[in-house]
Order: C-alpha cells, then sequence, then structure tokens
C-alpha cells in the first residue's frame, strides 16, 4: 500500500480489526447504491470516505430543490442536474481512489439482473415498496447480499441479507402494499434521520466486506429519533413459505410470479 493510502486511511489501519489487510479488502470491493437520495447520500459518502474501491450509483432522478433538506451529497447548485453525475463528482473529490460507475437509470425488471451482478454487496436506499421489494428479489435469485432501509417522518429501519442465512424482506414483511406506499411518499422526513440510517447501511457493507462483526442478519433495526431510542428485533426466521427464497419458490425469475 502506498504512503498516500497508508495517511489516508491510517485510523483504519491502526484498529486491529482493519488493519492493512482489511483496507486492501475494501479497495478491492465493488458496492451498489440503489436511489442517491436521503438515504443513499450519507452511505454513498462515507463508503468512498473508507476507501471502498468501486461504488455504483444507480438512480434516474435530477436534484431538486426540496431534495437538498435531506440528501447531503448535493448542493444548490446541482439542482436539475443528474443525481448520477452530481453524485460521481462529489464521490471523486471526496477520494480519487474511488472509481464510481454511474447507471442514469431507475431499477427495473429489465436491468437490475445485467446491473447488481458485477457487485459485492447492495444497498437498497430506494424511497418506495415496489423497487425495495424489486432488489429483494433480484438479490436473493442472484445469490447477492444487501440491506434493507426504510424511513419516514422521525424513524427508520434496517436489516440485512445474507444469502442463505437470513430471511428476506418477503419473509418479513409479506407482500408489497402499494397502497401504503403512496401515501407514505406524500409524507415527510426529518432530514437527519436519513444520515443516521443511511449511515448504518454503509457500516453494514464495511462489516460485509472485511468480514468483521455481527451483521443486522435475521434482526431489524429500529430507530426512533423523538426517543433517541434503537431497538433491535430478531425476526422469525425464514418462511418456508416464501414466494423468493422459500423451500419451493415461485419468483425464481425477476418479472413472473
Amino acid at each position: 500500500m502506498s504512503d498516500q493510502r497508508m495517511k489516508r486511511y491510517a485510523r483504519h489501519i491502526v484498529l486491529k480489526k482493519i488493519g492493512v489487510k482489511g483496507q486492501r479488502k475494501l479497495l478491492d470491493a465493488r458496492v451498489l447504491v440503489a436511489g442517491a437520495g436521503g438515504l443513499g447520500s450519507p452511505a454513498a459518502l462515507y463508503m468512498a470516505a473508507a476507501g471502498i474501491g468501486t461504488i455504483g450509483i444507480a438512480d434516474g432522478d435530477v436534484v431538486e430543490l426540496s431534495n437538498l433538506q435531506r440528501q447531503i451529497m448535493y448542493s444548490a447548485a446541482d439542482v436539475g442536474m443528474e443525481k448520477t453525475r452530481s453524485a460521481a463528482e462529489a464521490i471523486r473529490g471526496l477520494n480519487s481512489d474511488v472509481s464510481v460507475n454511474i447507471y442514469d437509470t431507475f431499477l427495473s425488471s429489465q436491468n437490475i439482473m445485467e446491473i447488481i451482478d458485477p457487485y459485492d454487496f447492495i444497498l437498497d436506499c430506494t424511497d418506495n415498496v415496489s423497487s425495495k421489494f424489486l432488489i429483494n428479489d433480484a438479490c436473493v435469485i442472484a445469490e447477492k447480499p444487501f440491506v434493507h432501509a426504510g424511513i419516514g417522518s422521525f424513524y427508520g429501519q434496517i436489516m440485512t441479507y445474507a444469502p442463505g442465512a437470513a430471511p428476506c424482506c418477503r419473509c418479513v414483511f409479506g407482500d408489497p402494499d402499494e397502497a401504503d406506499d403512496a401515501q407514505r411518499r406524500r409524507g415527510g422526513v426529518i432530514g437527519a434521520v436519513c444520515g443516521v440510517i443511511g449511515s448504518l447501511q454503509a457500516m453494514e457493507a464495511i462489516k460485509y466486506i472485511i468480514g468483521i462483526g455481527d451483521l443486522l442478519s435475521g434482526r431489524i433495526l429500529t430507530y426512533d429519533a423523538l426517543t433517541a431510542e434503537f431497538r433491535t428485533l430478531k425476526t422469525s426466521g425464514r418462511v418456508d413459505d416464501c414466494p423468493v427464497c422459500g423451500t419451493n419458490p415461485t419468483i425464481t425469475e425477476i418479472g413472473r410470479k
């Protein structure tokens, strides 16, 4: 490792659980951030700062003025710019060690398998139920680990899926409720909650890549900003009749049920 990298990542390298070996794992890693908004902004920036070697950013939106209350990767000068392009500039400005792949599109059943294929870990930073379940199904089928997160008003939640070792989102949450999703998207969220949960997503990715600590696999971590309380809830485990990860799955291809 070069002297410059030794200086940049010195506070990682002195940690016994990371060291030079762990930092090299981060530099060799490839992580996809699906959704470059309130969650994706802090998650992407912290992973870039940590030295994740390749970060993919998938989002088909542009920066709007109302985004700036919580999406800390952007500035007022970025309004109207594609989020992926603005995010790539922010990441490269923070750490030139990081290669950035941009996908200026929303994930769909037509493109998700191709997009996630080269990545070691996926961050679900989307803001709608249909995208979250699409990511869940694609990652289970492709045997890709991912971290789910959701936020609303003053609350957030996060859980991690590890292939073959934990329940997926369908096991835990059942079928998606599109009506509830539409109502939630019209609501508000305090920006700092995005920072808390997005940072936790980045930490789950870092732990998985290095192979340290306990992932939020089989557990849901919830956060209530108003009471400053975190709670960890154990899930009931994998569901035998889960349509995607169960004993006899009915969802074996994206776009088919």
